[in-house]
């Protein structure tokens, strides 16, 4: 039977093995400490997500107490108007009966409210953590900025303002590259969030999150593809490693 929906459990332990993978590529490095961060955030992800699946019965039932007091509240009301039915008093049953309409929007109104309390309440615990995600997309990419392809050649000079660009294009080709693996899985735990909250502005948050971690993997792709062919062009001398 094909699986059509997210596993969280698979998105962590491919979050952890993609943090041993850098550690053991680049140790003690940056990207190291981001890729643990996602792990963490991983994690509690997956807690958040059971707490928000489950019915809070605790509000569910506080609603409905309130609901049940203010319709017997409305009904002692109704039971103590006294209607008269001499002409005198026509224009006190208009305003009566405006007065009646007016409450009775405004119970809907406030039955709406709380009827769709733990909806939004549920709505904003999501947005809450897709703002994290959001967060750490933003920060690995920020590990990448300086990884510049065009350094890879003798060609270029530095300034006294210039970065230590200490890898080599192997080196650098891996490091943009768990860049990249990050920034997908960022998109898949945000992706956890709609299966279980049926909501479409959670969906809409995470299509766009989903579109931002996909135009920074673009432009992550584009600085391999550089350097995969400058490498092809002016092979490095020594350079023999195995991919983790």
């Amino acid at each position: 039977m094909p699986c059509r929906t997210l596993n969280p459990d698979k998105i962590i332990e491919t979050a952890e093995t993609l943090q041993r993978r850098i550690s053991e590529r680049f140790p003690g490095s940056g990207l190291s400490g981001v890729c643990r961060e996602l792990v963490d955030v991983a994690r509690a992800s997956k807690q958040r997500i059971v707490a928000v699946s489950r019915p809070n019965w605790a509000l569910r039932v506080g609603i409905a107490l309130i609901l049940i007091l203010g319709i017997g509240l409305l009904g002692y009301v109704a039971t103590i108007i006294d209607i008269k039915r001499d002409t005198e008093n026509f224009f006190g049953v208009l305003k009566g009966i405006d007065a009646a309409v007016n409450t009775l929007i405004l119970t809907g109104a406030g039955i709406f409210f709380l009827a769709t309390l733990e909806r939004r309440w549920r709505r904003q615990r999501a947005l809450a953590d897709l703002h994290e995600l959001r967060t750490l997309v933003h920060v690995t990419d920020m590990h990448q900025l300086t990884k510049d392809p065009s350094k890879v050649s003798d060609v270029s000079t530095s300034t006294p303002s210039s970065p230590k660009r200490l890898l080599t294009p192997f080196e650098l080709t891996r490091y943009l590259d768990y860049c990249s693996e990050m920034l997908s899985l960022c998109a898949k735990t945000a992706a956890l969030y709609p299966q279980v909250t049926k909501d479409s502005l959670v969906d809409s948050v995470v299509s766009e999150l989903e579109q931002l971690t996909a135009n920074l993997s673009g432009k992550i792709w584009q600085k391999i593809t550089i350097v995969q062919n400058m490498t092809r062009m002016d092979p490095p001398r020594s350079s023999k490693q195995n991919t983790p």
